[in-house]
């Protein structure tokens, strides 16, 4: 996974020992470039020892910054002694980059605090979160006010800042492609495209009649065999599957692949039931699947916001998200329920081997020869988290909620792609997704990085959040 670039700073004080910075600055530099960080900062020659202080190395930092503004992604502010707050805020506002910002300070050792070796960052650290905050900068703060940089406290807070660079740097300029409306009954489903461009997202739509056109119509034939033994190689598909449909479900995939790949889309909404069983003959959950898998989420029932919260978990994690829907209670223990879709996850979500086949309610209603396409088996038990992002539009904001539980291995008896989920003081978060017009639907992802996303969306993109405990 690609590590965010980050514009480092490092702040010193003139009255301090300078070596505490230099050395202070070299270590910074080891440990960034051994976690795989490209690194953006004052060389020795440009500031003394690559650190700033006075306002001029402000403003050959912030001109740096400036220059390298298309690859950093956020901006690693440390201090290795008290610093200087004012060059430090100043460097940062002439150089206008929009970024999160993380504030690091260095721990004192007790057995180090004569004049030459004491640093004092405690105490300049203080000052300036204070001036950041009076320019109106907004930064994220480390978990421990000081620590050493090669703690394993602040091995943590990096990668928590790279997920929030990275979400944050991901949903600005968004660009997500809606593959025909949505169910008539789905009004759960609306959203606001204008709020969404207000944060940079944009929604790139398509009529379904033109992706089914194209699916018929596509004569690449070498293209479809490949994706036809992809499909094979992605699971198991059962002997009365008929090749034709096999190949419907490839020329889809190929469809949607190439509309997203022309249009630059990062993720995707499908209409998938029922107008594409219905005038082309298979189901959307095989393709969305192979999508998400491959690092283009899809989210069902062209449900926008669940694209963007599928992508955002997408972007903080570096693995893929699935789209389930809060589905039943699961017996009487109220922090467990059964989320379930028809099975549109990725492979990486199951716990065996999927098999492909038809899809069941639907496939009874419209007939199995035009549903092929779902995947099935049960979701592999470990943590997780979850998201979802939505519109209000008589509000005016976009807001989400966020949160942490696991997938158990608890059983369950019933058709599709199920997952028995506990989550702490679930009623808690049923009644605030009830007050608070959410969809039924949610994205998930393996992994735990709801703080991250609380922080880019809430402190980084200007959205109300939710942290679920």
């Amino acid at each position: 996974m690609d590590r965010a670039c980050f514009g480092l700073l490092v702040t010193t004080r003139g009255f301090f020992n300078p070596a505490i910075a230099k050395i202070g600055r070299q270590r910074l530099i080891s440990k960034l470039q051994e976690k795989g960080h490209r690194l953006v900062s004052l060389s020795e020659e440009e500031g003394k020892f690559g650190c700033v202080e006075p306002y001029d190395d402000a403003l050959i930092c912030a001109n740096k910054f400036k220059k390298y503004r298309d690859e950093i992604d956020g901006i690693l502010i440390s201090a290795p002694n008290f610093g200087d707050e004012v060059s430090t805020v100043n460097a940062i506002r002439l150089s206008e980059l929009d970024v999160p910002i993380m504030v690091h300070a260095f721990d004192d050792e007790l057995n180090h605090l004569d004049l030459a070796n004491r640093r004092d960052s405690f105490c300049g650290k203080l000052s300036i979160c204070s001036n950041l905050n009076q320019f109106g900068i907004k930064f994220t703060n480390t978990h421990l006010h000081t620590c050493d940089p090669d703690s394993d406290e602040f091995m943590k807070d990096l990668d928590y800042f790279d997920s929030v660079c990275k979400v944050r740097r991901g949903l600005r300029g968004a660009r997500i492609a809606q593959f025909g409306t949505r169910p008539a009954a789905f009004q759960t489903v609306r959203f606001s495209e204008r709020l969404l461009e207000r944060s940079g997202i944009t929604v790139i739509p398509v009529d379904l009649a033109e992706v089914i056109e194209q699916s018929k119509t596509m004569k690449d034939h070498d293209q479809i065999e490949k994706v036809v033994n992809e499909i094979r190689d992605y699971g198991n598909v059962p002997a009365c599957i008929s090749e034709d449909n096999v190949q419907k479900s490839a020329k889809l995939f190929l469809t949607i692949r190439n509309f997203m790949e022309l249009n630059r889309c990062d993720a995707g909404a499908f209409q998938c039931w029922d107008s594409i069983q219905k005038y082309y003959g298979c189901a959307s959950c095989l393709p969305m699947s192979m999508l998400s898998q491959i690092g283009k989420s899809m989210s069902c029932e062209t449900d926008v916001m669940g694209a963007i919260s599928m992508l955002a978990l997408q972007y903080a994690s570096g693995s893929a998200s699935a789209y389930l829907d809060w589905n039943n209670n699961y017996a009487n223990d109220r922090n467990k329920c059964i989320m379930i879709h028809c099975g549109n996850y990725p492979k990486d979500f199951f716990a065996r081997e999927i098999e492909i086949s038809n899809l069941d309610i639907l496939g009874a209603s419209l007939g199995e020869e035009k549903c092929f396409g779902a995947c099935k088996a049960v979701v592999a038990p470990g943590p997780i988290s979850y998201a979802k992002v939505t519109t209000d539009d008589m509000a005016g904001e976009i807001k989400a909620y966020v949160g942490e539980g696991n997938v158990t291995d608890d059983p369950v008896d019933t058709k599709g792609a199920p997952a028995v989920v506990h989550i702490p003081n679930l009623q808690q978060l049923m009644n605030y997704i009830c007050m608070n017009s959410f969809e039924h639907h949610v994205a998930m992802n393996r992994s735990n990085v709801a703080d991250a996303l609380e922080e880019a969306m809430q402190n980084y993109m200007g959205w109300r959040v939710y942290r679920h405990h």
